[in-house]
Order: C-alpha cells, then structure tokens, then sequence
C-alpha cells in the first residue's frame, strides 16, 4: 500500500468515531416547573422517570425552576424554559400549570406538557375532557380541593362546646376561592361556623397560627396547594404549638406530628407525572394520553399527637383509617 493511501485510510478510520459521535441525538431536555420550593417530592417523579426507561444525567436533562411559593415569579421562570428550548414541561401544582399553558404556545412547535395538579383539568380548560385530552396537555390530578368537605366533618369529631373550624388558604393560588367556598357550604349546610385564613408566605403562615387562639379556633384545616405541600413539617410543628387539633392535605403532615391527614397520595401523584412524561419523551402525543386520577385516598391517624393534645380518636375512625401512628 503506498504512503498516500496509508494516511488517507488512517485518517478516515478516525473519523469514523467521531462521524458516529456527531450523528448521536442530544439527551432530551426536561423542564420542571414549580410553584413551591424543592422538597422529597421529586425523588418519586424521577422514580417514574426512571420507570419510563430515562435517567436523570445518563439520558435525560432536567432544568429545575422552583418559585418558592411566590406564584408571580412563574411566568419568567417558564420563559427561561421556553428559551432553553426543552423538549417537555412538567408543571407542579395550577397556578405553574396555568402559566405553563401561556408560556408552552409560545414556543414553535409548542411544547408539551405534563402536569400534576389537584384541581379539575377540564374545568379549567387546559384539556378537553379527561379521555381524550387534546392539544399539548396531559398529566395527573389529585384532586385535592374537592377533599375540603371531607376534611370538615372529620374535624368535627375533635370540637370541643361547637367551637369554631378554620380553613388555612393561600390567595395567591387561584383554587383558592373554589375550595373555600365548598368549605362554606358544606358548614352551613351543618350549621358549623367556619372562620377563613389567609397565607402565601412564611411569615403570613405564622400570623395565621397567631391569629387562632384570639379566633377561638377549635381545629384547623389546612386546604390543598402546592406551597403548603413544601411546608408539611413547618405546619404539623406550629399546629403543636398552638395546641390546634389540625388536618391536612398529605400523608406527611401526619407523619411529622399532625393529628390528621386525609387525600391522595402526592407522592403516587408524582411518581404516574414521571411515567407519563417519559411516554411524551419516547413520541406519545399528550392528546392521546387519558389524564390519570387517583383511585385512592388515605386518611393518616396521629395517636400520639392526639394524646398530646388530650384527645380521645373515635373507634369509628381508627376503624376507617389507613394508617395509625401510635
């Protein structure tokens, strides 16, 4: 072989690998948009993703923005995502899926999206219907706000002399007023006076826990939404504090000293986002994909805070109750 072909065939064998290293497709690019800070939750997103057969940092790229309970930061924190191009959008919680929405239509084509939500996606618009979702939205709900009711009458077997029930909300997420208002008619239709709270931040969630004993609070509802999901400890501490018997929307309020905890399970909620995103990232069409519910709800019992609180837990509940802590 002479010198020329020598050198032109070594120099096309090492070519090669890198002709195949630059044919290779970039790992798909995965946007995580949350209303809340970040917390344990998105171990079982990811637990889903890798389910679904991807990786975080082996095949997969995951751009987290967290707006830390302040709902106005969404929006520019989805134009970041918009403007990295991602190839899907998880949205945690409504007020980020409504801004993921906007934000998602801006990009060409648009971006898909996966949310995981406790409110009714056809009431608010963001799919057709629960079947057959159309458009570039699908994901999972748990919803939690319907739960409200529910969490009133179990509150009320803890009331001492018909004292009153109070329902924590935070006004700055728009499911706000819809939970609220079920709440009232569901203790009017009883006879039950109900006062409202209000708090978006930290320091508006300790003035509220302040507020309780001027209030002549007898128990406490802590309504569904996804900052107060990220301050599950912070508010199961307080509720001891203030001597309160409280409820709340997850498992973990219970479990880190709460009296009660009654809904889906958030973590399952997450963990079906992550299977379901990586459905989007393999091809599926978000129309296609049926938006999930839970079939499951869990209501967690904290004997020993209620010994704490010199409460004595009904056999009819202990009986019905998921989960005991003792």
């Amino acid at each position: 072989m002479k010198r020329r072909e020598f050198i032109t065939l070594l120099g096309g064998a090492a070519a090669w690998p890198l002709a195949a290293h630059a044919q290779q497709q970039p790992m798909p690019v995965v946007g995580v948009l949350n209303g809340a800070s970040p917390s344990a939750l998105i171990a079982a997103f990811l637990q889903g993703l890798r389910e679904a057969g991807f990786v975080e940092h082996q095949n997969v790229v995951i751009e987290y923005r967290y707006a830390r309970g302040d709902y106005e930061r969404l929006p520019a924190l989805a134009a970041d995502l918009v403007a990295l191009r991602v190839n899907l959008i998880i949205a945690a919680g409504t007020p980020a899926v409504r801004v993921a929405k906007t934000a998602s239509v801006k990009a060409m084509p648009a971006i898909p999206v996966v949310f995981a939500m406790a409110s009714d996606p056809v009431a608010e618009r963001f799919v057709a219907s629960l079947s057959q979702p159309g458009g570039n939205m699908t994901g999972i709900t748990s919803i939690g706000g319907a739960l409200a009711p529910k969490r009133l009458d179990l509150m009320r077997e803890f009331l001492r002399n018909d004292a009153t029930i109070a329902i924590l909300i935070n006004p700055s997420n728009p499911l706000a007023n819809a939970e609220r208002k079920d709440t009232e008619a569901a203790a009017h239709a009883i006879g039950q006076r109900l006062e409202v709270l209000s708090a978006s931040n930290e320091d508006e969630i300790n003035q509220a826990f302040a507020s309780l004993k001027q209030r002549r609070v007898g128990a406490l509802i802590i309504a569904a939404d996804v900052f107060y999901y990220s301050q599950m400890q912070r508010l199961a501490t307080l509720a001891a504090q203030h001597a309160v018997p409280t409820i709340g929307p997850l498992r973990d309020f219970a479990t880190e000293g709460g009296l009660l905890s009654y809904g889906a399970s958030i973590q399952e909620v997450n963990r079906q986002a992550g299977i379901v995103a990586g459905k989007v990232l393999k091809g599926a069409r978000p129309a296609d994909l049926p938006v999930q519910q839970p079939t499951k709800f869990e209501l967690v019992v904290n004997l020993k805070t209620a010994k704490a609180l010199g409460l004595t837990v009904p056999d009819k509940l202990l009986a019905v109750a998921d989960e005991v802590i003792e």
